[in-house]
């Protein structure tokens, strides 16, 4: 089985993050999560430790800290990367090469040829935007495999294309991407 990386930024989707962490662990999988500070305000970092039983972080500070290297150490053995939810700001700081918190600071550091897999969800007028777009593409650029986003209601009251694939949606794609690498 997989050693994987599930990185997680702000969207009311998280949720469905919850479920894909429990869903890729029921396959036998290690899951470790790294959740941006806003996800963490929307979904404790316990719940995905109570479904992966893996510690989930949040930051490189606190009391949990490993030497001010757990960016290095989240991406060492890793199988793939999970990006989902991937809200517009974390989609910016990634195509910038930012290393400004956990997550991406793990993800900057995972070596090249490792599989990346991108799972946008955002506002539909947000996800349409010139620039969310641009960096969309420079991600593809730079080798990020895409969930796209789905169309449908919105938990702000819009809808058209935005919304988190479905955990089983994603879990397809994990499975077909671990077994290309096989």
């Amino acid at each position: 089985m997989a050693n994987i990386l599930l990185c997680c930024s702000a969207s009311v989707s998280v949720y469905k993050a919850c479920d894909l962490a429990s869903k890729l662990s029921q396959e036998g999988h290690q899951v470790r999560t790294v959740l941006t500070e806003n996800a963490a305000r929307l979904v404790s970092p316990q719940l995905f430790q109570a479904v992966t039983g893996e510690p989930a972080q949040v930051s490189e500070w606190g009391e949990r800290r490993e030497g001010a290297m757990d960016h290095i150490n989240l991406s060492r053995a890793v199988d793939l990367v999970v990006v989902a939810p991937c809200s517009a700001d974390l989609a910016a700081r990634l195509a910038q090469g930012m290393a400004n918190d956990l997550v991406t600071t793990a993800l900057l550091a995972v070596p090249s040829g490792i599989p990346r897999i991108l799972c946008p969800a955002m506002n539909p007028h947000m996800l349409g935007n010139p620039a969310v777009q641009r960096n969309l593409e420079v991600l593809r650029g730079d080798g990020w495999s895409f969930v796209e986003a789905e169309e449908g209601h919105m938990a702000c009251g819009d809808h058209g294309t935005g919304r988190l694939a479905e955990p089983l949606t994603i879990l397809d794609v994990v499975k077909r991407t671990l077994d290309q690498r096989a």
